[in-house]
């Protein structure tokens, strides 16, 4: 029974498509980190909005056809922070002034996954992704692939991309930690099915 369910759950449409977006991971990495031409980056910028695009459309499919799986709720979030976690690395190494981008970004995901894990040992787990989080990744996501598209941009432009995104990784970061210890607790008893 539970192999039965678990292919069904990974050939599902939009768990196929978080493991498309897995796979386009490496891709990305290998044409910006080798890019010397401007269409070299143009293409490592539409592999990006390729993977934002089916992360678009992978929960909207999950959701209208009735497609939400367990598998699915670790897939989609694993290849958001994966690709956002290769992008910040590929562009902290051409830019050097995101190190700090970098350093948060990986603070932010550990200090969640570190409590996630805590939390759902008690049986206890936030139930989605805070809406600061999801700004946080949208910004995170625009500016950094404005970066890939522009190779040539000025180094006050990126600094100024540097200070908004960590603002935002700030933001974020004090959300999750108010989420799980805060006057207003977010995380919840896991559900029994």
């Amino acid at each position: 029974m539970f192999i039965r369910s678990w292919k069904k759950d990974i050939f599902s449409i939009p768990n196929l498509l978080s493991l498309f977006r897995l796979l386009l991971i490496p891709v990305y990495a290998t044409l910006y980190l080798n890019a010397t031409q401007r269409y070299q980056y143009l293409l490592a910028g539409v592999i990006l909005a390729v993977s934002c695009l089916t992360d678009m459309i992978d929960g909207k499919i999950a959701r209208k056809y009735n497609m939400i799986t367990t598998l699915g709720k670790i897939l989609d979030p694993l290849a958001d922070k994966l690709t956002q976690l290769t992008l910040t690395i590929c562009l902290s190494l051409k830019y050097p002034v995101l190190y700090p981008v970098l350093g948060l970004f990986v603070m932010k995901e550990l200090f969640q996954l570190v409590l996630g894990v805590v939390f759902l040992r008690k049986g206890k787990m936030l139930p989605g992704a805070l809406m600061a989080g999801k700004v946080c990744t949208t910004i995170l996501f625009v500016s950094l692939i404005a970066l890939v598209l522009m190779p040539n941009i000025p180094p006050v432009a990126v600094k100024a991309i540097a200070v908004i995104d960590v603002l935002f990784l700030m933001i974020s970061f004090v959300s999750y930690a108010m989420a799980y210890f805060g006057k207003n607790v977010k995380v919840q008893d896991i559900p029994s099915e």
